[in-house]
C-alpha cells in the first residue's frame, strides 16, 4: 500500500491548517491593470462562500482572513454565522494603510499628527472587529517608507512607528495578538519603514509577548537564506505567522511553491523543528492573487502544495540527521533530507485523502462540482470585488 509511506506522520499530518485570504477570490491584476473575471464575488459573504469550497475539497483550510476596509460590513456577527454555516470560521483580520489618499508619504510613521492617528484610528476599527468576530490576530504590512535620500528623517519615522505601535498594542485584548509583516522594498524604494526581520523584531519585542513577526515568504531579496529566518524567530518565540507565497523576481502574489518548491521544503523542515508546526503559536496563510488562473482552483492548488511539501518534511528521519550531523558526516546528512524531499508523497496524499471521505483528487472534484457554472451563472449584476473593494 503507497500509504505505508505517510503511515509514521499520517497523524502529524491531519494537523496541517492553512488561512485563505479573501482577497485571493476578488479581481485582481499586475500593476497596470486589473483583470476582471466571471462569477467572481462581489461582496464579503460570496468570498466567503468561495473560500469554504477550498475547504470542503482539501479539509486544509478552515479559517478566512479578512481585509479591511475591503470586507467591510455592517453586521460582523452575521459574516461569521455565514462562514459557520459554510464549513469554515473567520480567522486573522488584516488592516490596509496603503490605499488613502492622506498615506501618501506614509501612515503610522507620518509625520503629521492628524494622519498618523488617522491611521491608528483604522487599527483601532480593526480591532473592534476583532471582537465582533472572535479573531485573535490583527496583522499590519505598512507600505510606508521613503523614495529618495533625504526626503524624510529615518530615525524619526521608527520612533513615530513605535509610538504607534504602542497605541495599536494597548488595545488589543486578552488574548488578541498583533503580527507584523515586513517587506523590504516596494512601493518605497529608498527605504521601507519595516523592511526585514530583524526590524519587525526590534518593535515587537519592545511591545511585549502579544505581538509577533509576520513572515512572508516573498518578502526578501534574491538569495536570501528565508529558512534561516524562520529558524531565528521560532528560537527567539516571535514567529507568529506566515504569509505563504511565491516569486520569481519582485513580485509575490505567485502559488506557492511555483518559483522554489525545494525552498518551500526547507522552510517546512525549519518550522517542523523548530516547533512551530500544528500549533497555536504559527498560523499558516496564502497571501496570493489569481490573476490569470481561476480563483478557486489557485487556491486548492496552493493549500495542496503545502501540504505535500509539509508530508515531506514529516518524513525526515530525525535521529538519522542528528546522528550523521554528530559526527560530521556532511553527505549522509544531505542525503537524508534530499530523500525527503524526492519521495513521491502525491499517490499516498490521494489515499489519505480518501481515509478521511475527502477526494483523491480535489482539483478534479472541484472541476466536476458545478460550482464555477453556476456562480458565473448567479453572479449577473452588482460590483465585482476586487482591490480596494
Amino acid at each position: 500500500m503507497r500509504m505505508t509511506i505517510l503511515s509514521p506522520v499520517a497523524d502529524r499530518l491531519s494537523k496541517l491548517a492553512i488561512e485563505l485570504p479573501s482577497w485571493a477570490f476578488g479581481n485582481s491584476g499586475t500593476r497596470f491593470r486589473v483583470f476582471p473575471q466571471r462569477g467572481v464575488p462581489r461582496n464579503p459573504f460570496e468570498k466567503v462562500a468561495d473560500a469554504a469550497q477550498v475547504h470542503k475539497h482539501t479539509g486544509l483550510a478552515p479559517t478566512v482572513a479578512l481585509h479591511i476596509p475591503w470586507d467591510r460590513v455592517e453586521d460582523y456577527g452575521a459574516l461569521a454565522k455565514h462562514a459557520e454555516e459554510n464549513g469554515v470560521t473567520l480567522g486573522t483580520i488584516n488592516s490596509n494603510t496603503f490605499q488613502d489618499e492622506d498615506y501618501k508619504l506614509g501612515s503610522v510613521t507620518h509625520s503629521d499628527d492628524r494622519i498618523r492617528q488617522k491611521a491608528i484610528d483604522h487599527h483601532f476599527e480593526c480591532i473592534d472587529i476583532m471582537d465582533q468576530t472572535g479573531s485573535r490576530d490583527l496583522k499590519i504590512w505598512l507600505a510606508d517608507g521613503t523614495n529618495y535620500p533625504g526626503q524624510d528623517d529615518m530615525r524619526a519615522r521608527q520612533d513615530r512607528l513605535a509610538d504607534s505601535l504602542e497605541k495599536i498594542y494597548a488595545r488589543l485584548g486578552g488574548d488578541q495578538r498583533m503580527v507584523l509583516e515586513y517587506k523590504f522594498f516596494e512601493p518605497a524604494f529608498y527605504h521601507t519603514d519595516v523592511p526585514d526581520w530583524g526590524t519587525s523584531y526590534a518593535q515587537v519585542t519592545a511591545l511585549g509577548p502579544k505581538a509577533m513577526v509576520c513572515l512572508d515568504t516573498g518578502h526578501h531579496a534574491p538569495g536570501t537564506n528565508i529558512e534561516f529566518i524562520v529558524m531565528q524567530l521560532l528560537r527567539l518565540g516571535k514567529l507568529g505567522a506566515f504569509d505563504f507565497n511565491s516569486r520569481f523576481y519582485a513580485d509575490d502574489d505567485l502559488i506557492v511553491g511555483a518559483a522554489d518548491p525545494f525552498q518551500l521544503f526547507r522552510i517546512l523542515v525549519e518550522v517542523i523543528r523548530g516547533g512551530g508546526y500544528a500549533g497555536p503559536g504559527t498560523v499558516f496563510m496564502l497571501d496570493q492573487c489569481h490573476n490569470i488562473e481561476d480563483k478557486i482552483p489557485g487556491q486548492i492548488r496552493s493549500v495542496l502544495n503545502v501540504q505535500e511539501m509539509t508530508a515531506r518534511a514529516l518524513l525526515v528521519d530525525r535521529d538519522a540527521l542528528s546522528a550523521a550531523q554528530a559526527v560530521g558526516d556532511v553527505l549522509t546528512a544531505n542525503t537524508i533530507l534530499m530523500d525527503a524531499f524526492q519521495t513521491d508523497v502525491r499517490p499516498a496524499l490521494a489515499e489519505w485523502r480518501a481515509s478521511r471521505g475527502l477526494p483523491e483528487d480535489p482539483m478534479r472534484a472541484y472541476a466536476d462540482s458545478g460550482y464555477a457554472a453556476g456562480i458565473v451563472a448567479d453572479r449577473v449584476g452588482g460590483t465585482q470585488a476586487g482591490w480596494g473593494a
